[in-house]
């Protein structure tokens, strides 16, 4: 539960972040540092915990189908298509963002944005109609959809081009994290101490490549540069990485009392065995702070460029938080006010695209977001509250089983 309570309260956490990111009168601490600031600030451990709670869901996710009795190429074949999932995903909505020769498409860029979110909608959505010939229309209808459109893409300073990966997009950059740290994970098979000089192999490739791009200053060819990008999937998956650490840390190994048997006024875990999570909870904490603070001389602090620094700080705090929430909802049981955050651990990527769903048909309509039409304190209200407005909206498709899953 402190797993989803923790990814429950990154996506309320996003939704506030994006909304105040555009409201006047604010401390720069709430908005996200330049590229070149060498700083960190609220918004910019967003991001990084979304990464650190997938690295926390592997162990589960990829034990759990094993359980099931999915072979060494069928799970595989899973992770290849959640990862082409969210990559595709990623692509079309960065596409819709930046690029685009607006006179070129036959369509307005904020129409062709809302395409693409039916088209994800139809694709992974779940629905279950008795037919499975309707269940497969809408699927192939969803990948008409975003097959038509991408023909209609014009993109570049005069339209000639098409979609490009700029970048990948959040939910890019996830997907990608989470292929590579899938497979780093089997490899490792819950070693911790393999998984932590993966940590370190990650960043020594960040690294390595960094050091070759300043070398080539932009003299490369197109493959050479298409591996370079490398770098900041090497530190995205860091992150991940350290979300795995964590989770085997709290939940590795058998425990000597069972949970569904245990009274709930009484510990999970006996308190030797809580002192040892939460101890070397505390120092791969430290150790990540510490190796942050003497790369941050080399890789100053940020999020943009995906440095080393800020990989490492973020998951420190990432940790941080998450050992509260552990010793708060699994251990304390204050477990009532999860479900405030309930609705989007449950349906993570619904609660994702809505908000752009709203902003582009906001856009479609020359309208602005209501709550940017406050400043300072209110206006941070003001985002609180459509949070937690879109996290109702997201419970309610929840009880009539609207979810994405893929």
């Amino acid at each position: 539960m402190s797993i989803d309570a923790f990814r429950g309260i990154t996506f309320l956490m996003m939704i506030i972040v994006n909304e105040i990111a555009g409201v006047n009168g604010i401390s720069i601490w709430l908005k996200h540092m330049p590229a070149d600031a060498d700083a960190m600030s609220f918004p910019d451990i967003v991001f990084p915990a979304f990464l650190f709670i997938v690295g926390m869901s592997i162990p589960f996710g990829l034990n759990h189908r094993l359980l099931k009795g999915d072979s060494f190429w069928s799970m595989n074949i899973h992770i290849l298509l959640r990862a082409f999932a969210l990559i595709v995903m990623g692509f079309f909505m960065v596409n819709a963002e930046d690029g685009f020769h607006q006179a070129s498409m036959p369509i307005l860029i904020h129409s062709w944005a809302l395409m693409s979110y039916l088209g994800f909608m139809l694709i992974w959505g779940v629905y279950q109609f008795k037919s499975i010939i309707l269940n497969r229309a809408l699927v192939g209808l969803g990948i008409a959809i975003l097959i038509a459109i991408a023909i209609l893409y014009r993109g570049g300073a005069d339209g000639s081009q098409t979609m490009s990966p700029q970048w990948w997009g959040i939910l890019g950059l996830i997907g990608w994290a989470y292929l590579i740290s899938c497979w780093v994970y089997q490899l490792c098979r819950e070693k911790q101490n393999l998984l932590v000089l993966s940590i370190a192999t990650c960043i020594a490739l960040y690294a390595l490549i960094q050091s070759i791009n300043t070398q080539l200053a932009g003299q490369a060819n197109f493959a050479l540069r298409l591996l370079l990008s490398l770098d900041a999937h090497a530190a995205h998956s860091s992150i991940v990485l350290c979300g795995i650490v964590c989770s085997l840390i709290f939940f590795e190994e058998n425990q000597t009392i069972d949970p569904l048997q245990q009274p709930l006024q009484q510990p999970l875990q006996q308190p030797l065995q809580l002192r040892q999570r939460f101890s070397r909870a505390l120092l791969f904490t430290v150790s990540l702070i510490v190796i942050a603070s003497v790369l941050r001389p080399y890789f100053k602090i940020s999020k943009i460029y995906a440095t080393p620094s800020w990989c490492l700080y973020s998951a420190a705090i990432c940790i941080a938080v998450f050992s509260l929430l552990y010793w708060i909802i699994d251990l304390k049981r204050m477990q009532s006010w999860v479900k405030l955050v309930a609705p989007a651990a449950i349906n993570p990527l619904i609660c994702y695209l809505i908000p752009f769903v709203i902003e582009a048909l906001l856009k479609l309509f020359k309208l602005s977001s209501p709550v940017h039409f406050f400043a300072g304190g209110m206006g941070m209200m003001a985002a609180v509250v459509y949070a937690f407005i879109i996290i109702l909206v997201v419970a309610m498709l929840n009880k009539i089983n609207f979810k994405m899953k893929f």
